[in-house]
């Protein structure tokens, strides 16, 4: 039962969608996977996805829990977001969602580019 349980479980999505100003979406890539190498416990994945030929992107990182994404907005999280919000071009819209469906990669497979934490 247990198994079953655990099978209808949902990871969480926090999603951040932003311009950076001309010329700086590679020095925010470097302190977003930085930041990202920080995540642990209930961190599930990360995807930062950039608009080609623009400086516009989409931050995508998955959590166990709503519990273990709200642990991380510590002050590692703080010095990152202070580290880089002065690259956006505008403030980032930034929203939490509840993942409904996955289909992709089987477990223990990571996609090129990601980072181990």
């Amino acid at each position: 039962m247990t198994e079953f349980l655990d099978f209808l479980k949902h990871k969480y999505a926090y999603v951040a969608i932003g311009e950076f100003k001309p010329g700086c979406f590679s020095e925010a890539r470097q302190l977003y996977e930085k930041a990202v190498s920080t995540y642990d416990h209930g961190f599930k994945g990360a995807y930062l996805l950039q608009e080609p030929g623009t400086d516009r992107g989409i931050a995508i990182i998955l959590w166990e829990n709503v519990e273990d994404m709200e642990a991380h907005e510590s002050e590692v999280y703080e010095q990152a977001l202070a580290k880089i919000s002065h690259l956006f071009a505008t403030p980032p819209v930034t929203t939490f969602y509840e993942v409904c469906s996955e289909i992709g990669l089987p477990d223990g497979a990571k996609p090129v580019g990601v980072v181990d934490a």
